[in-house]
């Protein structure tokens, strides 16, 4: 059965990540964790923290098209220097952002409603202790706010 994402379902992913702890969401459009081709929704609030990471399987590239809000891209060298940024907003019309596998990363909201498109290959692998940027905070750190808050600076 084909899959439609619209205005409704957006709505439906926000009002959910706003109410998550973590202030974010994803909706699969993948039918399971082992699947080939991961496709997925991610609603994502402004004080949400991804935290810096790599995927170092080859086949392992991930692309985010930003659908609604504006989100900012970042990536890094392998001792957390910023290499580049990108804001994707439909508003300024750079909406895709492309990350090779290897490549250090993370996204920041930057505004209410966010919500990105990524696609990359399966299955579903936790990230190991050498695809975590092991110079950022870890989820629920004391440092988390601080660390987000010059994130969000760069844009």
């Amino acid at each position: 059965m084909m899959k439609i994402v619209g205005k409704q379902l957006m709505d439906t992913i926000t009002a959910q990540a706003q109410e998550n702890p973590r202030l974010r969401k994803n909706f699969n459009l993948h039918p399971s964790d082992d699947f080939c081709c991961h496709r997925l929704l991610n609603a994502i609030e402004p004080d949400s923290y991804i935290r810096p990471h790599r995927h170092l399987d080859p086949t392992k590239d991930e692309s985010f098209v930003v659908l609604r809000g504006k989100l900012g891209i970042i990536t890094f060298d392998e001792n957390g220097a910023v290499m580049e940024k990108a804001t994707l907003a439909v508003a300024n019309e750079t909406l895709i952002a492309d990350i090779p596998h290897g490549v250090f990363h993370t996204a920041v909201s930057l505004e209410k409603g966010t919500i990105f498109f990524e696609a990359k290959a399966g299955p579903y692998i936790p990230l190991n202790e050498e695809e975590k940027a092991p110079w950022a905070p870890e989820d629920g750190a004391p440092e988390v706010p601080d660390y987000l808050a010059g994130l969000k600076a760069l844009f």
